[in-house]
């Protein structure tokens, strides 16, 4: 198959009548899905564009998942737009990519109106009633190949602009070719879905459930605020697969949630995005010790994932886990600042290549050249690979160790520091539920922030016994609660803008 709409409707005709997307307040069928989305496809037709951008600015609902999916009938690719992000980012957003279209809730309507960019604007409702004209949708598809844009993922730049990853349908046909073979993901299989439909990780759980037949239950953001509550809705719809961030999976472990409740129908447990602290994944593993944990790793610029490593040993606390091997279909390099390959053991940069590969940044070819580049060890033909800027390196066991990025390693006291050295460190004492290390360049301090009971003294004490006297923080700060993004990582950038300030 050459598009994910056809994947739907080869879905669609095994498990017409089963829940396809659900949230506590609404779900559909498959068959339901297809209709709303072949519906939607049809209203944004008579636009009469093709593989332009068009924003979906709507709330985590399965309407929204039908909405994604009618861009696609539509041969447009779709830009999920969070519906809590303040205005003038978006505006940022827009002034990148101009969508010719933005598809909206009626609540949300009049505040994108203003920022539109000349877009017109569509309220998913309505135009999911649009009756559905089979004979254009099908003339739309027979023009698309499978390299056409799906969607474009945007994520912050470093100049403050945010830049867009353009992923195709081959990549995402690929990527979830392996996902659903790795996993073993079938039409038993029920997705808790954490991460919002804006963050690369919902891309694993999303397409892997419309290519096969499972059932995504979208878990409300409030329910991580009340953990039990939480255990109690993906125990009320069954929820056998998990794919989170590690924050969210360390929000059960650090209240000790298992003493309480426990879900039943749990097999397994993916996460992604950041670093597992291996303390936390011990509490998991402690109480849950026949479930599959797996430790998943890329950045957005492979679709979602490069790598991975299935937990098969335990790891002390404190300690890294390994992020494995390259995914079936996908390779992946380790090159030192030479262009040569790392012997073992050698640190390096982690280059990709492979179907996984995104195309580059929408309107951005200054910054698409700098990292898609020409593969270093291939000089006989046209290869292009992708630079992700993670530093690894392999260890015993021929698996691949995250050692930081790039742009988090510091020079401090004339000393090249990865400040994740730190976290792991402070990660495994006592009393630390959750930390964070930056960097103030102005002062040339270190400064590790945590949530916790320890207490400073004591953690300061800790840490000197664990990292070299070059990495002990200059400055810890105790805070009542860790600040997180809105993909529920840590908010490194506030904690970096407001470290003075919050003690």
């Amino acid at each position: 198959m050459k598009n994910i709409t056809e994947c739907l409707e080869q879905t669609v005709k095994c498990f017409p009548d089963k829940t396809a997307f659900r949230d506590d307040v609404s779900e559909l069928t498959y068959f339901q899905l297809m209709s709303k989305a072949k519906s939607i496809g049809t209203a944004l037709a008579g636009l009469d564009k093709r593989n332009s951008p068009v924003a979906v600015y709507m709330n985590k609902t399965p309407m929204c998942a039908a909405a994604m999916l009618g861009t696609a009938y539509s041969g447009n690719f779709y830009i999920v737009v969070d519906s809590k992000m303040p205005l003038e980012r978006i505006k940022n957003t827009f002034g990148v990519v101009h969508p010719v279209a933005v598809i909206t809730e009626t609540g949300l309507a009049d505040g994108i109106r203003e920022i539109a960019d000349g877009a017109e604007i569509f309220i998913c409702d309505d135009i999911s009633e649009t009756p559905a004209d089979e004979n254009k949708l099908l003339d739309i598809r027979a023009k698309m190949i499978d390299t056409d844009p799906l969607y474009c993922l945007f994520t912050s730049g470093s100049t403050g602009v945010p830049k867009g990853t353009v992923i195709s349908h081959r990549n995402v046909i690929s990527y979830t070719d392996w996902v659903i073979e790795t996993f073993d993901i079938d039409e038993k299989t029920v997705f808790g879905s954490q991460t919002p439909f804006y963050f690369s990780m919902s891309v694993t759980d999303f397409f892997s459930t419309i290519r096969t037949g499972a059932e995504l239950v979208i878990i409300p953001k409030k329910f991580f605020s009340f953990p039990i509550n939480l255990i109690k809705y993906i125990n009320q719809y069954k929820v056998n697969t998990i794919y989170w961030v590690p924050s969210a999976l360390s929000i059960v472990a650090n209240i000790g949630l298992f003493k309480y409740a426990k879900p039943e129908y749990l097999k397994k447990v993916l996460f992604a995005g950041e670093v597992m602290p291996t303390k936390q994944l011990n509490y998991w593993m402690d109480n849950l010790p026949d479930l599959l944990y797996a430790n998943l790793f890329g950045p957005t610029e492979t679709t979602d994932i490069c790598t991975y490593y299935v937990v098969n040993r335990r790891f002390a606390d404190g300690s890294s886990l390994p992020i494995g091997n390259a995914c079936n279909n996908c390779d992946v390099m380790v090159v030192n600042d030479e262009g040569k390959e790392c012997a073992a053991g050698e640190e390096g940069e982690l280059y990709v290549r492979g179907s996984f590969l995104a195309f580059g940044y929408f309107n951005n070819p200054e910054k698409t050249s700098s990292v898609f580049v020409q593969n270093p060890l291939n000089s006989a033909y046209p290869e292009v690979v992708y630079k992700t800027g993670d530093i690894v390196k392999y260890n015993e066991y021929g698996e691949l160790i995250y050692c930081g990025r790039k742009d988090f390693q510091i020079k401090h006291m004339g000393y090249r520091i990865e400040l994740g050295e730190i976290e792991n460190g402070a990660a495994a004492a006592d009393g630390v539920s959750v930390n964070a290390c930056i960097y103030d360049p102005a002062e040339d301090s270190l400064i590790l922030i945590y949530e916790g009971k320890a207490k400073k003294d004591e953690l300061l004490d800790e840490l000197k016994k664990r990292v070299p006297e070059y990495m002990v923080p200059n400055r810890i700060i105790k805070i009542p609660s860790m600040p997180y993004n809105s993909n529920g990582k840590i908010d490194r950038v506030w904690l970096k803008n407001n470290f003075k300030n919050i003690e």
